[in-house]
């Protein structure tokens, strides 16, 4: 028998998914992540998944990993000490950024510090013009010296190269490169024209500095895992899931780090959209709420919609502009600093605010029992009967509710002069007023109505907040998948092995012959199609999709268009300019039909095209309940403003076709569905439970 293993790591819990690639059949499990060293969770719930299974290490043919470990680092400031090696009179350009205000009123603006000191940046004499022709020969003279004196003084372990103009020719870097790994073999080095080959130099600069500074953790991580898995028996391929939505290797992933920053939240769209093209709902909105942050995404016809820019560290959390920027691909999602350990505090102006601090797996909430002493929203729902204290992660954990109570009423409840129950509830509801905030700016920048989406909430604590986000919103229906608590960890076993290729190359279409096509195009594909055929992918089942950024000349950004697929690219090229006016007037309602187009970025997608499944999850094996209603708790309605008595049902004992009014409440071992008051629940053929709202609900503002 052949299986494949899932791991996806959060701030609370580490989740586990293991398919038998025969029957198709997935068993699950979940286990605290370990701060300290993330490793450590990852290799003892394998080893406890497979154990309790009867599985070998050696019967697993492929582990896939999403880990937040890239993004922790760079946010918390973790990673190693980085030094850059750039153009003469180019240092400060991480200090200069784009001399733009990302709030024009705010007086005490701050901006996120660079990764990379200005002590640490060295300049070299060079020069690369705009169009690749090299205006000044490298000079490297005193740069062994300085790179020297870093090392002995600072500890420096990770270099970023990034010159001038070095997307369009990077002959310089390469020769630094090479110097570099010569004279100090230890350093770890990142050239820009490898990691972010894009035009503006700002963006490229802080995304290849982001790369560096990462490296040695990201490396030393793998390597654990590695030498983990090995020594336990594995043989098989060990993959990591990068922000776009595929996987790669962990060979690619050494070399190419800062493309894991969304690796374990991309892996919850991806099977948020396998779910929506089974169920055949093109408009979705993915909603995954964890231990630490929630996080949305909007998926249409099946796809989500992938981007080339994010940022990351945001001195303020919904105000573009204000964090590091990376090119890098990425699903576009948005993310809010709200979970289930998200520490809820008092402002300045008596207000109650929740995160974007969070307890974390260690102490935790204070309900875990583990020392914490900071109110958190896992804290909140307790009290509010939301969660059985007696039925967390299956029994395995038992819940203290005095314990929350306290620090609640110490905490939030005392210095306002309200009772327990409605500090607990504007706790709960406050995180609910932020995520649909959040999401309502995310669909209007995007010009989406939710009116016609559906909610697919997952994660430990989405079904608890999904139904009051979505009245909000007023998106009718939302679907709670089966195993909604490890759903991440499904989307790792669906993702496909892939690799963006992307390089800035600016030419007038107008000029564009079919010949320059193939001679960028070609290259391209074939040095991503490389990194799969290493891994094991037949050439007749990899996928190769070309992208082009274009605009109309003078115009300072650009949109993306995809080449059709299976097509002769004399046949494309023949109809790019309505290609590019199809998708202009899309995004803007208008084209400019006499204006001369130009090409700003080329991109290749190279995937595994070979089916892949997430098996089929109804419960584990022997959890199966005699009788769906588990019993009856009080749990907090806020249309009466007060305790009620309400089912609750197990989701084990349900069957196709089974079908429940609100209020109630439905568990699992991995996460609780808060169904509201009038909300009809259906179970589908898949299992899945199907809420919708009623018919003239409510919005919470009015309640």
């Amino acid at each position: 028998m052949a299986y494949r293993l899932a791991i996806d790591i959060g701030g609370t819990f580490t989740d586990f998914a293991l398919v038998d690639e025969t029957a198709e059949e997935v068993v699950i499990h979940k286990a605290l992540t370990t701060s300290t060293d993330p490793s450590e969770a990852v290799l003892q719930g394998a080893s406890q998944l497979l154990d309790r299974q009867g599985v070998s290490f050696d019967a697993v043919t492929t582990i896939t990993h999403g880990t937040t470990l890239v993004t922790n680092a760079i946010i918390e400031r973790k990673g190693a000490c980085t030094g850059m090696v750039t153009t003469v009179g180019f240092k400060d350009v991480l200090d200069i950024a784009n001399e733009r205000r990302y709030d024009l009123f705010d007086l005490r603006l701050v901006f996120p510090q660079p990764l990379v000191p200005r002590g640490f940046r060295c300049e070299v004499e060079e020069r690369i013009g705009y169009t690749g022709a090299i205006l000044t020969p490298l000079n490297m003279d005193g740069l062994e010296k300085r790179i020297s004196e870093m090392i002995d003084k600072h500890g420096l372990e990770s270099l970023a190269v990034c010159l001038l103009h070095s997307y369009l020719n990077p002959v310089h870097e390469m020769e630094i490169c090479t110097f570099l790994k010569k004279k100090f073999p230890f350093l770890y080095v990142s050239a820009s024209s490898d990691v972010s080959p894009f035009m503006r130099e700002y963006e490229r600069f802080t995304t290849t500095t982001a790369n560096a500074y990462v490296q040695p953790v990201v490396d030393r991580y793998i390597l654990r895992l590695e030498e983990g898995f090995l020594s336990k028996g594995f043989g098989g391929m060990f993959l990591m899931m990068t922000s776009s939505g595929g996987t790669v290797t962990a060979e690619a992933a050494r070399l190419f780090p800062v493309r894991l920053l969304e690796s374990g939240p991309a892996a919850g769209v991806l099977m948020s959209a396998h779910r929506g093209r089974a169920l055949v709902l093109p408009n979705i909105l993915s909603y995954d709420m964890g231990g630490t942050t929630a996080k949305g995404c909007l998926i249409r016809n099946g796809a989500p919609r992938k981007k080339y820019h994010m940022e990351v560290a945001r001195v303020h959390e919904f105000k573009q502009g204000s964090g590091l920027p990376i090119k890098t691909p990425v699903i576009d999602m948005i993310e809010i600093g709200s979970g289930g350990g998200s520490i809820a505090w008092v402002d300045a102006r008596g207000l109650i605010k929740v995160g974007p601090s969070s307890a974390g797996a260690s102490p935790g909430p204070a309900c875990y029992g583990n020392g914490g002493q900071e109110p958190t929203l896992t804290d909140a729902s307790l009290i509010l009967g939301y969660l059985d204290p007696h039925f967390f992660v299956g029994g395995r954990m038992a819940l203290d509710v005095n314990a929350s109570k306290k620090v609640i009423s110490e905490n939030i409840a005392v210095p306002l002069g309200l009772d327990v129950v409605t500090a607990a509830w504007g706790i709960h509801e406050i995180v609910n007023e932020d995520c649909a905030r959040a999401f309502r700016i995310h669909a209007s920048e995007r010009g989406v109505d939710y009116r016609s989406c559906t909610m697919v909430a997952f994660g430990g604590s989405g079904p608890v907040h999904a139904l009051r986000i979505s009245r909000k919103l007023k998106i009718p229906r939302v679907l709670f998948p089966m195993g909604a608590g490890v759903f991440s960890a499904f989307g790792l076993l669906v993702s496909p092995l892939s690799f963006d290729n992307l390089r800035s190359y600016r030419v007038p279409l107008n000029e564009v012959t079919v010949e320059q096509l193939e001679a960028v195009f070609g290259p391209m594909a074939e040095e991503s199609s490389l990194l799969l055929y290493r891994a094991g992918v037949p050439a007749d089942q990899v996928q190769i999709i070309r992208r082009l950024d274009m605009r109309y000349q003078g115009q300072g950004f650009e949109i993306e268009i995809t080449l059709p697929h299976g097509v002769a690219l004399a046949w494309c090229l023949e109809r790019l300019p309505e290609i590019f006016d199809s998708a202009y007037r899309e995004r803007y309602g208008v084209t400019l039909v006499d204006e001369p187009l130009e090409i700003v970025n080329w991109k290749v997608e190279t995937k595994d095209s070979s089916p892949r499944t997430g098996g089929v999850y109804h419960s584990d094996k022997g959890r199966k309940e005699e009788t769906m209603l588990k019993g009856y708790r009080q749990i907090y309605v806020p249309e009466s403003q007060n305790f009620e008595k309400c089912p609750v049902y197990s989701r084990y004992a349900m069957d196709p076709g089974t079908v429940l009014k609100g209020p109630a409440v439905v568990e699992e071992a991995e996460s609780t569905c808060i169904i509201g008051r009038g909300d009809t629940v259906t179970v589908d053929e898949h299992y899945n439970l199907v809420a919708e709202i009623q018919e003239g609900a409510l919005n919470d503002a009015e309640i």
